[in-house]
């Protein structure tokens, strides 16, 4: 088939090799988002998906909205059979889904129905689920909500970071990606509806979202932790700044401590929660690096009743 792939971050390029690399497919044009501003000189730069198609001799699409008459009509004469997409970044309007005689497939990070929407990774760590997986669906116009084609899983790993998990997927999920195109073209793969049991959401975390909650569970905050890393970041407030958290593990049996108190040693930073203790392991204070905790507490001299999440923020 002739492809048009559509994505955007540095987690959709595995899939776009993957098509690249197919034989069976040819991957013709690719739409991302526009070039953004990045890094302290704010210079506008292509996204990651962009770089390597242009590595591969690709044109490259970037409208402004994906109903632009001028991208639709671009769209119209490169004429594609199918339009795979991972993490485009933009809701593609009905005149744009009605173009590609195939459809456009999305790969998706969850096991549909479960986790429609823009974080089902971070979500699904929030949750504590033990076992998630992508899923690849032709497109309609409602929220993940088309039938889906196939679906793999993988396990969710005790210390993940919504980052670790997010990679392997990108890489299991690229070849069901191409497993998906193959089954289309040959006519061996036909999608099934989802069904109306287990639909859950997964709407973008904010930063508000990425806060600890000392008074939660030490398992609570350990998910907050590794779900909002690395992005949008959890955070906690010290000495009226945020402090992020980086990396942090509970320590099953450590009690006595209560929400946000610290226990400061030379090698280790404690913090009370609602039930056992946790240790902080990373942290990155606001304009520096991320460091190991241990340093951070001894450069800051944590003077004794000092503690995490006070309400005011400067």
């Amino acid at each position: 088939m002739r492809l048009v792939f559509a994505g955007t971050p540095e987690v959709a390029v595995p899939a776009l090799d993957a098509l690249i690399a197919s034989e069976r497919h040819e991957v013709v044009a690719v739409v991302t988002r526009p070039d953004a501003p990045a890094g302290r000189g704010r210079r506008l730069v292509a996204s990651p998906v962009a770089e390597r198609a242009e590595e591969a001799g690709i044109e490259v699409l970037k409208p402004n909205r994906p109903r632009d008459e001028e991208f639709l009509a671009r769209l119209r004469e490169i004429g594609p059979d199918c339009c795979p997409v991972v993490a485009y970044g933009a809701l593609l309007p009905k005149v744009a889904l009605d173009i590609p005689a195939r459809g456009w497939v999305n790969l998706h990070f969850s096991l549909l129905p479960a986790w429609r929407g823009a974080a089902p990774v971070q979500h699904a760590i929030l949750a504590g689920d033990e076992i998630t997986g992508a899923s690849t669906f032709l497109i309609e116009e409602g929220l993940d909500s088309g039938p889906v084609f196939g679906t793999v899983t993988e396990e969710v790993r005790p210390t993940d970071t919504s980052g670790d998990l997010l990679t392997r997927l990108a890489f299991a999920g690229s070849g069901l990606l191409a497993a998906t195109m193959d089954g289309i073209e040959d006519g061996t793969l036909q999608a099934v509806p989802q069904p109306a049991d287990g639909v859950s959401l997964a709407p973008k975390l904010t930063v508000e979202d990425a806060q600890v909650d000392w008074a939660a569970p030490a398992l609570r905050v350990d998910r907050v932790v590794r779900g909002c890393t690395p992005a949008p970041g959890a955070w906690t407030v010290f000495r009226g700044e945020r402090l992020k958290l980086v990396a942090a593990r509970p320590l099953p049996g450590e009690e006595g401590l209560a929400p946000g108190d610290l226990a400061v040693g030379k090698n280790h930073v404690h913090v009370g929660t609602g039930s056992h203790a946790v240790e902080l392991l990373w942290v990155q204070p606001q304009g520096k690096k991320p460091m190991r905790a241990a340093d951070w507490a001894r450069g800051v001299r944590i003077a004794p009743g000092e503690r995490l999440g006070a309400a005011d923020v400067r």
